[in-house]
């Protein structure tokens, strides 16, 4: 796996505003050359015009010294507005260029990934540390090469009026960094901690905001309360704890920095009263030395800062270092849809296997059921068709291919998928239906919702297809969504369609003119039935009956009412005797 170094990260996402980044470091240049040049002034105006001795035209005509200043500072704000501009320009483009790059390899990255890993703690790295990162690129890196800057400049001034006063004041600087280097490390230890805290707290929020409805149902509310509360105050505890360091390490170094200034202010009237150096250097000397002191002082800080941002660095990169799921874009296609499973096993984790040693087939435009228990590993089969889980054991074939030859855009194209959970997005339902086609026509649009049994329900809306479902579809009842999510697929017209117990929150009826619809439509594709109904399953050419991974029972619905298995089990659970006759027709 390709690391990312922290260096080589800020490199990565600045080149896109490079530009925007020397127009700064050129406009900080330029504003620290003219205030050098102040004190400089200052000098010259104690020693060679207000003395005794001094030059008496600038005597009489101080003002051209006044409009010297006044000149230098109207320059000044000129490159403190481009440095202040570009800057925002150079952060924001960092910012935006570093999100978009996450964003597209989050899409990117395998199912699994995405099932290790907390939704809300996704959103933090992808959000609160970008920002992070952000901040320290365009306030601290760039504050170190105006730090270089004004160390470089002040030092060279000082060193021309007094070179033991400018030894005593460097002396400072080890000093300086050696207190900052020891707080680096206190405060990135608990910043890490900080910052994964951040993480659980929002993981509450987005899991409690979208499931609102289990809550109310459930009246969770003081549960969810008092979960979130104990995320909160440990999240405040953490961010105290990180003020107090804050605070210490500032109050030390301001007792630090205010010593040495205090030291050289002593130290420069001793040597103006010796003669060793004179009053206009002696008031230029102090306020280079404070120009001096403060970014001295500001590189502690940024030390203190890169603590943070190496956190969130690390936090970004564990990210970019996740390997993305390989998209073959070349492969075998195959000439048929029949398809076969062969002694397939497959566990989400090493130790514990979802299915065991199944073997099938489902022959091309035939409808195939599936029933099982919760846990039995009916997802997971679909899931492996489609490859959103690699196989581990045994193999897949559609028409004669091994799945692992055909490429994954072209699987994904091919097969239709419906869930039990369906995901509507915060948009029109004209807009959630052509998710899977953008190009689809509104007669196409409404074609597959009549085909899904939902078009009557969406025309009963006020604003019909253009109605905006809430987060998630919250403002549809479970069956709406349900539909419209089978319209969704049904839209993207995929020969092999799969329904992973999508029918479950319709009633029987509308159950069973979907189905009746599909056969109309959809005659020659390919259909997997997932559901725990027997009504959904029965009219399927085959039914496959899992039991904790395994192959119970397969066969035809009359086949398995006959047998005395977990078929005819759930068979007679689910039906009465009037249910059964008219099912069964007599049988």
């Amino acid at each position: 796996m390709k690391k990312n170094s922290r260096l080589g990260l800020i490199l990565r996402f600045a080149r896109a505003s490079r530009w925007y980044f020397l127009i700064v470091l050129v406009a900080s240049f330029v504003s620290t050359i003219l205030n050098s040049w102040i004190p400089k002034i200052f000098s010259f105006t104690i020693d060679s015009v207000l003395a005794e001795n001094g030059v008496s035209y600038l005597k009489e005509h101080l003002w051209i010294l006044s409009l010297a200043v006044i000149g230098i500072a109207f320059l000044n704000g000129i490159s403190i507005f481009f440095y202040r501009t570009y800057t925002a320009k150079a952060g924001e483009g960092f910012a935006k260029n570093m999100r978009d790059t996450l964003f597209f390899h989050v899409q990117r990255l395998p199912m699994k990934w995405h099932g290790e890993n907390q939704t809300g703690d996704i959103i933090q790295r992808c959000t609160a540390d970008v920002e992070v990162i952000r901040n320290f690129v365009v306030t601290q890196v760039l504050e170190v090469f105006r730090t270089v800057f004004l160390i470089g400049i002040s030092f060279t001034m000082m060193v021309s009026m007094n070179v033991k006063l400018s030894l005593v004041a460097l002396a400072f600087v080890p000093i300086v960094a050696a207190y900052s280097g020891v707080f680096f490390h206190l405060i990135a230890k608990n910043f890490t901690v900080a910052d994964e805290a951040e993480g659980e707290l929002s993981t509450v929020v987005q899991e409690n905001a979208t499931g609102v409805r289990v809550v109310r149902a459930f009246g969770r509310e003081k549960f969810e309360i008092d979960r979130f509360d104990e995320k909160n105050l440990n999240y405040a505890r953490l961010w105290i704890k990180l003020g107090t360091l804050s605070g210490l390490y500032w109050g030390v170094g301001d007792l630090i920095t205010g010593f040495q200034v205090i030291f050289i202010i002593v130290l420069g009237a001793i040597e103006a009263v010796h003669g060793d150096i004179t009053a206009g250097q002696f008031v230029a000397f102090a306020s280079y030395n404070t120009t001096l002191v403060w970014p001295i002082r500001g590189l502690g800080r940024i030390l203190s800062e890169m603590s943070k941002a190496g956190v969130s660095f690390d936090r970004v990169n564990y990210i970019l270092n996740s390997l993305e799921e390989t998209m073959e874009e070349v492969g075998k296609i195959p000439e048929s849809l029949d398809i076969r499973f062969s002694n397939v096993s497959f566990g989400y984790e090493k130790e514990k296997k979802v299915l065991h040693n199944l073997t099938f087939s489902i022959p091309e435009g035939s409808t195939f059921g599936i029933l099982g228990g919760t846990g039995s590993g009916k997802s997971t089969i679909i899931h492996l068709l489609d490859r959103l889980y690699e196989l581990e054991e045994g193999s897949i074939h559609i028409g004669g291919i091994d799945i692992s030859e055909i490429p994954k855009p072209w699987l994904r194209k091919h097969i239709g998928m419906v869930l039990q959970e369906p995901f509507l997005f915060s948009r029109t339902i004209r807009e959630n239906i052509a998710a899977s086609n953008p190009d689809a026509s509104m007669e196409e649009i409404r074609e597959a919702a009549k085909t899904a049994c939902i078009d009557d329900a969406i025309m009963a809306f006020k604003d019909q297809y253009d109605t905006v479902v809430g987060e998630r579809g919250i403002t549809l009842s479970g069956g709406q969504r349900q539909r419209i999510a089978i319209a969704r697929m049904l839209l993207a017209k995929a020969p092999i369609m799969v329904f992973d117990d999508s029918l479950s929150a319709v009633d029987a009826k509308t159950d069973s003119d979907i189905r009746h619809a599909l056969r109309q439509k959809m005659k020659d594709a390919t259909v997997i039935l997932i559901s725990h109904r027997i009504t959904t399953l029965m009219e399927a050419d085959q039914i496959m009956v899992l039991n904790h991974g395994q192959i119970e029972e397969i066969g035809t619905h009359h086949q398995l009412i006959g047998q005395q298995g977990i078929y005819r089990q759930i068979y007679d659970i689910q039906m009465n005797q009037d249910d059964r006759r008219l099912l069964e027709g007599g049988v």
